[in-house]
């Protein structure tokens, strides 16, 4: 009965926020000190294009855990697509070494989603 619950509870979040997984946790020091390890992020997807600032969590081909990391680089198409390169706040560099090999850029299909509050 709570395992049911709380897989209810569970796919509620995910229809309301848009989000794949409407909660993360953070596992790493990579974003301090605006977030520290285990520190607990809600995630929303809007349809709204994701910005330069913008905290975001995605994933990379062929990892399994989902990074939680600022967006710092935009590139808009003309359909309206973006790429998008990240940086954890607590980081020298981009996150470019993070990527997959060969990427470049993130898009829209990475994102899990955008931090919230």
């Amino acid at each position: 009965m709570i395992v049911t619950s709380a897989l209810i509870i569970w796919k509620g979040l995910m229809c309301i926020t848009g989000s794949e997984s409407p909660v993360v946790v953070v596992l790493s020091g990579s974003m301090e000190p605006g977030f520290k390890r285990g520190d607990i992020l809600f995630l929303h997807m809007s349809k709204e294009p994701i910005r330069a600032g913008e905290i975001v969590v995605f994933n990379v081909d062929g990892r399994e855990i989902p990074i939680v990391h600022r967006v710092i680089k935009v590139h808009e198409h003309e359909d309206g697509e973006v790429d998008v390169l990240t940086k954890g706040d607590n980081n020298f560099g981009d996150d470019r070494l993070l990527y997959a090999q060969g990427q470049m850029w993130l898009q829209r299909h990475h994102i899990m989603g955008r931090a919230v509050g």
